[in-house]
């Protein structure tokens, strides 16, 4: 059964989607169209006709516009073919982790996230992510993260953070608490002395994630009970380090602050 109607129009042919996109920006003649898409008159001319068809566009003075019903539908076409793209982009992370934890507010802005990539060890490798997540914090001047899970060398770590008077900010599950605290007690303890450092807790989340005004890093579970230790989500623009900071914001406000131990 064929398609029909205004999703096909705009859904099947790149030409329509992106001869929308052109008039978005100006209105153009028919040269204007031909020479942007360095097409002649008989390829671009039937799809013209059809988009003027379904009211998407009109003519007048020579130059064709969008009507104001194509204006409404651009409005929300665009992010609809952005959030495809994000999740084409990086299509197995998303399909085979477990996304439950993750705020469905946050999910319908994924797009924020189109120019991540996802970077990929080994399991005979996975603390080499490390060290490239170690070179980002050394250029940020504040952090942000939420985890769920325990890096043995992490307490080290955010300690020596803390004594730079970096600002910190932290989310741990209470799993991941009750192990510092019971195990590594003296840089807790100077964590939380530092005039600098914040500390809450949740009673538990699937996720992993860091974000710094220089960048975002997030890891997820396979299901509710495998994490996923090869496989991080990294952007550096500045659409992803919001979306890293608000799903940050959404888990703090979730949290109880610790201000003793």
């Amino acid at each position: 059964m064929k398609s029909k109607g205004l999703l096909s129009i705009l859904t099947f042919s790149e030409k329509r989607k992106d001869l929308l996109f052109l008039l978005e920006e100006k209105s153009c003649t028919l040269a204007d169209i031909r020479e942007h898409f360095n097409v002649s008159s008989p390829e671009i001319s039937p799809r013209i006709k059809e988009m003027l068809d379904y009211d998407l566009i009109e003519k007048a003075d020579k130059e064709y516009r969008l009507t104001p019903i194509g204006k409404a539908i651009i409005t929300h076409f665009r992010p609809f073919l952005e959030i495809i793209a994000t999740i084409e982009k990086n299509e197995a992370f998303w399909q085979q982790h477990y996304l439950e934890d993750i705020p469905q507010t946050m999910l319908d802005n994924l797009m924020d996230l189109k120019d991540c990539e996802v970077v990929s060890d080994s399991i005979e490798n996975i603390y080499e992510s490390h060290k490239t997540f170690t070179e980002n914090i050394s250029r940020s001047s504040y952090l942000k993260g939420v985890s769920s899970i325990f890096i043995p060398t992490y307490p080290d770590f955010f300690a020596g953070l803390a004594e730079r008077n970096i600002p910190i900010s932290l989310v741990l599950t209470e799993k991941v608490f009750s192990k510092v605290r019971d195990e590594h007690r003296e840089k807790l303890d100077f964590y939380m002395e530092s005039p600098h450092t914040e500390l809450y807790v949740i009673d538990d989340v699937k996720l992993a994630f860091v974000v710094t005004d220089v960048f975002f890093s997030m890891s997820l579970f396979f299901n509710q009970d495998t994490y996923d230790p090869m496989d991080d989500l990294v952007g550096y623009d500045e659409s992803a380090l919001k979306w890293g900071c608000d799903l940050f914001e959404h888990y703090k406000e979730v949290s109880r602050k610790i201000t003793s131990i």
